[in-house]
């Protein structure tokens, strides 16, 4: 028998195996469902809940998936069975604060096997040392000291940015026009990607792989994860040879350590004196061009859409934003300072993000067996918090389907009742980064228009993030005043 058609042998019977294994254990959870466990459905074999979860994301309250389960079967804990695997989701801020406080101890961040396979060397697929080392080294360019230098250019590339899409329109659709704009920034910002043409091509793969990301990782022709892979392949190539063009360039003194992320990752070591390989830096830079526009984009087309559809809060924005305006010289750039002063504008920002989560969730393995609430969570399970069972419930969030920007006010929501960046070591690593850049845009929009929304009643599914199914369409109204 020749090698390679043992190769072939040995790999169809190694799948064979591990495909039987997965069956087994499927209809071992389904048919003799430990005791121990939270109670729950883990639904379908292989698919479990997916589908309900999805078809959820395109109801008019998508929190109703966790928030119906709750109340069937435990409003501290309940198990399901999403994107192939077992899960059990963690409720209210209990549930919330247990997961963040115990990193590292009885959990560890997970995400789908699709991201992992789409982002292979990156953080997401970083645990323990490595990745606090690996995250450390990113952090330098999204700490404090790098967003104040960012403000600015952030308020230049806004401004430019209006003029070009916004300014001489009477109308506008808002998402694809916002989500340009947030991956222009990102792209500039991490990696001096400036070319229009390059940021086209790329914007135009990143489309296609935001479709597939959180999906069932089935590479075959037709399916999304098949498109997604073909989308993050072509991006990674492009993102490869600019990083060995940036390479180039810092040999030769052209660029600057200090220019970009691009340059750091290149050029610095981790605590070990370890380079992070070419790999590396490409699925990282993938990561937070990813995590930095998609959510973003989200969050300022819903902001939008409040402030189109509350006329009171649109004016004390404004007056917020005029008075600050008027503080500074004609022609001078937003500061870091300004951007402090920006507190009802954040709070509006908080509530749209409470009424209209940019994610729906995240996601922990349990790294031990724990006792959680009275049941046992075995190892190797995968344990998901989201916002939905919290930032709808009146218990937290008086008239919770009210838009109350005050809440924030004072002492605000209650400890982890309130998460949208999620908590604890693992938070989301754009946090800082998204409040500049969406109150940047804000200050900018508001002071040159009004706008009326074109569809009033337009639906917004999650795929996988809040996106209007019709783009959200605006009619423009040019203030008299810019100041």
């Amino acid at each position: 028998m020749s090698s390679s058609l043992y190769d072939h042998l040995l790999l169809i019977g190694t799948l064979s195996l591990l495909s039987l294994y997965f069956v087994i254990k499927t209809f071992k959870e389904r048919l003799f469902p430990n005791p121990h466990l939270p109670p729950g459905s883990l639904g379908w074999p292989l698919i479990g809940e997916s589908l309900e979860f999805l078809r959820s994301g395109h109801s008019p309250q998508p929190e109703r998936f966790t928030r119906d389960r709750m109340e069937k079967y435990n409003p501290q804990v309940f198990k399901t069975s999403l994107l192939g695997e077992s899960m059990a989701v963690f409720c209210g801020p209990a549930g919330n604060k247990f997961l963040f406080s115990n990193e590292n101890k009885l959990v560890n961040l997970w995400w789908p096997r699709s991201v992992k396979k789409l982002l292979e060397s990156s953080l997401v697929n970083a645990v323990g040392d490595e990745a606090k080392k690996m995250k450390r080294m990113i952090m330098t360019s999204l700490d404090q000291d790098a967003l104040k230098r960012y403000v600015g250019r952030m308020d230049l590339a806004t401004q430019h940015h209006i003029r070009k899409h916004w300014e001489g329109k009477e109308e506008v659709k808002v998402y694809p026009t916002v989500n340009l704009y947030t991956f222009e920034l990102s792209c500039h910002l991490f990696a001096s990607i400036d070319d229009p043409i390059q940021v086209s091509k790329l914007a135009h793969q990143f489309h296609i792989f935001l479709k597939g990301v959180i999906h069932f990782p089935i590479n075959i022709p037709g399916t999304r994860f098949y498109s997604a892979s073909k989308a993050a392949n072509e991006i990674k190539k492009e993102l490869r040879l600019i990083a060995r063009q940036r390479r180039d360039a810092l040999d030769k003194k052209i660029a600057s350590a200090g220019q970009d992320l691009l340059s750091h990752l290149l050029l610095s070591t981790d605590a070990g004196g370890r380079f992070l390989s070419e790999s590396e830096i490409v699925d990282n830079l993938l990561l937070l061009l990813f995590a930095s526009h998609d959510t973003t984009t989200s969050v300022i087309t819903c902001v939008i859409k409040y402030l189109a559809e509350l006329p009171e809060v649109f004016e004390m924005v404004l007056r917020e934003q005029l008075d600050i305006a008027k503080s500074k010289e004609a022609g001078e750039l937003l500061k870091w300072e300004d951007i402090q002063k920006m507190r009802y504008s954040w709070n509006v920002v908080y509530e749209v993000l409470r009424l209209m989560p940019p994610i729906r969730g995240a996601f922990r393995e349990a790294i031990v067996d724990f006792t959680y609430a009275g049941y046992t969570i075995p190892k190797g399970w995968k344990l998901c918090w989201t916002p939905a069972s919290t930032t709808k419930d009146p218990g937290f969030f008086p008239n919770a389907e009210d838009f109350v920007a005050s809440r924030y006010e004072g002492a605000g929501p209650a400890p982890y009742s309130f998460v949208p960046f999620g908590g604890g070591p693992r938070i989301c690593m754009g946090n800082e980064y998204a409040r500049p850049q969406i109150l940047v845009f804000l200050h900018t929009i508001v002071k040159r228009f009004k706008w009326d929304l074109l569809i009033p009643d337009e639906k917004i599914p999650y795929d996988p993030m809040p996106a209007p199914s019709q783009g959200l369409p605006v009619r423009l109204q040019p203030r008299q005043s810019s100041a």
